[in-house]
């Protein structure tokens, strides 16, 4: 017998399909029970050795009020914007009110931080979310500091008091296309004109760069040859910025390709004291520093995660935690987690005396970003399913470790930036020497 009907099998299974993809998420907690989510923000129990001694009563301070901003603020809502690769614009009115911006910049309404309580602020912000983390240090320690490292003071006092209270966000403009590791070659042009200069070139993996009301872009002087910073409208005629899609790691932050095609920057927004790679790299090494405290933030995040995990959650009739290999897994990850504590905050004592080399501060990167990718695989393993679901933090610190592992110089450049260090022979470019030996 066929029953006849209005609507056509087709409908039907529109109608099936759409009611399907319509419903509700299913809250985390609802589908496993046993297990609170990261939206609900674990307290910190990855401080086993009482680093907080080591820090002072204004350190503590600002860490506990950028603490408790990153689990009230940004853990209920990560996981959302994460999947959706948005940026949470409304939140950042409660990173101004931190007085965080600026760092260990003094005066211009900047809060002066010492380094290790900056550096304290990128592992708490990066703790709960390193996007986040990632866009404060973007606009802070690279796009605010070359400001004031290298403007005039006339710039510090027009560009400095809106940016330390994020009534305008930064980006740096440094990496290209064709040049990532090798950025000291960038190919981004300034040619002089009257009045000013002109920009052509392209700039990729921008920070910031979708939403920045100013963006610090370096050119090489067609003139000099050598590389300097100038300061550019987000409405300049010519400048184009292009989100880069398709993103496995940071998927918050808005990372931009930038199209430079016959900018006119006026000379009053040339950095007059950046004349060379060689300046760049004051800032550099500073930035280096800070990103790596964010690895140790991802890891005490993810430890704290998997500690309160552990405890909740049952299996064969025992919580998680009595288990041999879990507590084993455990305590490597909290072993990790002290040893690059120690290590950030020993190199934040040398640039405190400015001792810190760049070798110092490449291999303290390189080597706490390692630790922090064996540090989230082991907390991955400890979630079982639920390590794949950024629901519970781990899944998605898995990915976001991947790109600090390469962003602020490769785990491998990082290595030999220090090992030309302690060698006193560079490596950088075995096709020259090659071509070299070629020749004779």
């Amino acid at each position: 017998m066929t029953i006849c009907s209005s609507k056509s099998q087709e409908d039907i299974k529109e109608s099936a399909r759409s009611s399907y993809f319509n419903l509700p998420a299913l809250d985390a907690s609802l589908a496993f029970p046993q297990a609170t989510p990261a939206s609900k923000f674990p307290p910190c129990a990855s401080d086993y050795y009482q680093f907080d001694d080591l820090l002072t009563s204004e350190e503590l301070a600002v860490r506990n009020k950028v603490r408790e901003c990153m689990e009230k603020e940004i853990a209920p809502i990560m996981p959302k914007y994460w999947e959706k690769a948005e940026f949470p614009f409304h939140v950042i009115p409660k990173f101004a009110a931190l007085c965080i911006a600026g760092g260990t910049i003094k005066g211009y309404g900047c809060p002066g931080l010492s380094i290790t309580g900056t550096a304290i602020c990128a592992a708490e912000t990066a703790r709960v979310d390193v996007s986040c983390s990632t866009f404060i240090l973007v606009h802070s320690c690279l796009g605010m500091l070359t400001i004031a490292l290298f403007g005039s003071e006339a710039q510090k006092q027009k560009y400095l008091p809106s940016l330390a209270q994020f009534n305008t966000v930064s980006c740096f403009g440094l990496t290209e296309p064709e040049h990532g590791s090798d950025a000291s070659t960038l190919e981004t042009t300034a040619s002089q004109v009257p009045g000013g200069y002109i920009l052509n070139g392209q700039k990729r993996w921008i920070g910031n760069a979708t939403f920045a009301n100013l963006l610090i872009i370096f050119a090489r002087n067609a003139t000099t040859n050598q590389i300097n910073g100038y300061i550019v409208k987000k409405d300049a005629p010519g400048l184009t910025a292009t989100k880069i899609e398709n993103k496995i790691a940071l998927r918050i932050v808005q990372n931009g390709d930038i199209l430079l095609k016959k900018v006119f920057v006026p000379d009053e927004d040339r950095l007059p004291g950046l004349n060379s790679f060689q300046d760049l790299n004051k800032v550099l090494a500073v930035s280096r520093l800070m990103v790596a405290w964010q690895p140790i933030g991802v890891s005490m995040g993810v430890y704290d995660m998997c500690h309160r995990y552990l405890k909740e959650r049952t299996q064969f009739g025992a919580p998680l935690a009595a288990f041999q290999i879990n507590q084993q897994k455990l305590v490597q990850m909290l072993g990790n987690i002290q040893a690059m504590m120690l290590v950030g905050w020993r190199l934040c004592k040398l640039c405190d005396k400015g001792k810190m080399t760049m070798g110092h501060v490449s291999l303290g990167k390189s080597w706490i970003t390692a630790r922090a990718r064996e540090t989230v695989a082991l907390g991955r393993e400890l979630l079982g399913g639920n390590g794949i679901l950024s629901d519970f933090l781990v899944a998605k610190a898995f990915c976001d470790v991947e790109a600090i592992y390469s962003y602020e110089g490769t785990y491998d450049i990082n290595s030999l930036v220090t090992g030309r260090e302690v060698t006193g022979f560079a490596c950088f470019k075995p096709g020259a020497e090659q071509t070299k030996r070629s020749r004779l």
